[in-house]
């Protein structure tokens, strides 16, 4: 494994290889971190690390009206964290490549950000005006049967979609060709699919695409199952607190 290091984006989301995730930055720590990397050399990669924070360790707060200065923390590289941040993040993250970086006339940022690859947290360091951190970029294997278990998936996701879209009252728009590739596929089902956070982590960190594909092949025939039954769906995010969206 390959170590580095590279600046670190807590966010109470998981972001998965070969998807893209628009950020809206406004704590002053990672408007720090997008001015340094709007600074780096034109043909430099603007790559920084996004791990999903554990539930019950982010302490700054989000509401209607936010961002406020005066109910935000103190905007120091650890605020929110505690004073050991490792313990607040899960270990397995995924380096974000920075295709677009836009200054705002107020100060904010907004950033279109692709997955790359995953990384294995190993350290981190609160020195400066924002985290950063050791990591080790982690390899996917392929594992024993993706192919099969791949057919498997495309099948389950689409019963899912169907049920998700009319849980949802809604007309479920034309098939779109879902990739043939397996560890791509199962990158973009987990992204895809309605999960709260520690269940996309662990998916997120399967040791390798057979083991993933696997794991949705399981969660998307139970979910699909529940829609199916229940007449509406559950809202996953009703069971978290306030969380800041930086």
């Amino acid at each position: 494994m390959t170590s580095a290091r590279l600046p670190l984006f807590p966010l109470n989301t998981v972001l998965f290889p070969g998807l893209v995730m628009p950020l809206n930055v406004f704590e002053q720590r990672y408007r720090s971190l997008m001015r340094d990397l709007s600074a780096l050399p034109e043909d430099a990669p603007r790559r920084f690390g996004v791990i999903a924070i554990r539930d019950g360790h982010e302490v700054a707060p989000s509401a209607i009206g936010l961002p406020d200065s005066l109910a935000l923390p103190d905007p120091g590289p650890t605020a929110g964290f505690g004073p050991d941040p490792a313990k607040s993040f899960y270990s397995v993250g995924c380096v974000a490549d920075a295709a677009t970086i836009r200054e705002q006339e107020d100060g904010t940022f907004e950033v279109l950000a692709t997955g790359t690859t995953r990384f294995e947290l190993v350290s981190v360091d609160s020195s400066g005006s924002y985290l950063t951190a050791e990591v080790k970029e982690l390899e996917e294997e392929q594992g024993e049967g993706a192919g099969a278990l791949a057919s498997g998936v495309v099948r389950a996701f689409r019963l899912y979609q169907k049920r998700l879209a009319g849980a949802r009252e809604r007309t479920l728009a034309a098939e779109q060709d879902l990739p043939g590739e397996p560890s791509v596929l199962s990158y973009l089902v987990a992204a895809a699919a309605v999960l709260d956070t520690p269940a996309k982590q662990r998916l997120l960190q399967a040791p390798d695409t057979a083991s993933r594909l696997a794991d949705e092949l399981k969660l998307l025939r139970a979910e699909s199952a529940v829609i199916g039954k229940l007449p509406s769906l559950p809202a996953v995010d009703l069971t978290r607190g306030p969380t800041s969206p930086n």
